[in-house]
């Protein structure tokens, strides 16, 4: 079986722009690219699990997300990262959806499709829905960053984020994951 570090995308590995439909506007965190290769070489999958609810709500097309998750895809792999798949939501919040994350479903879907052991991956993102992806999926752990919208849900009082981990940022994200693997 193999281990996965499933992350979400804006506010987590770049930097969240509302409604992100421009690739001219990624802008991947400082230090994010070094993590996820650290993460890649240590023997994880690296899988994005993105809710895109201005498909959705109509300010861009699903060739727009297509448009800005290639940028994204080209940058990392010019620094050796390679992300195994993207899998996104496009519904907005109050439309019926297989996969908008808290739904575990693309986790599943990734357990299925690449043979991951959800018991030995980790979910990372800036979203109480992030967290609960995580944990309604089975993971080891679900990781907060504060990047994105990551501070406000620590400081929110919601006593769900209270038992989440918390880190700063990706690289700090992938710190602990990789320190949780040594005796």
């Amino acid at each position: 079986m193999n281990r996965a570090v499933f992350l979400d995308r804006d506010g987590t590995i770049i930097e969240e722009k509302d409604y992100l439909s421009d690739p001219d506007q990624v802008v991947i965190f400082p230090r994010a690219r070094e993590a996820l290769k650290r993460l890649q070489d240590a023997g994880f999958k690296l899988i994005v699990v993105t809710n895109q609810s201005g498909i959705g709500r109509g300010y861009y097309t699903v060739e727009d997300m297509h448009r800005v998750n290639t940028r994204l895809i080209a940058d990392l792999e010019r620094a050796g990262v390679r992300i195994e798949r993207i899998y996104f939501a496009p519904e907005a919040p109050e439309r019926p959806s297989r996969g908008r994350k808290p739904s575990p479903q693309f986790l599943f879907d990734a357990r299925d499709e690449f043979g991951i052991d959800l018991s030995e991956s980790y979910m990372v993102g800036d979203k109480l829905s992030d967290l609960e992806c995580g944990w309604n999926a089975g993971v080891k752990q679900s990781i907060l960053v504060r990047t994105g919208y990551g501070a406000k849900w620590e400081s929110s009082g919601d006593e769900k984020v209270e038992r989440a981990n918390v880190v700063n940022n990706l690289a700090e994200a992938s710190d602990r994951i990789l320190a949780a693997r040594k005796p």
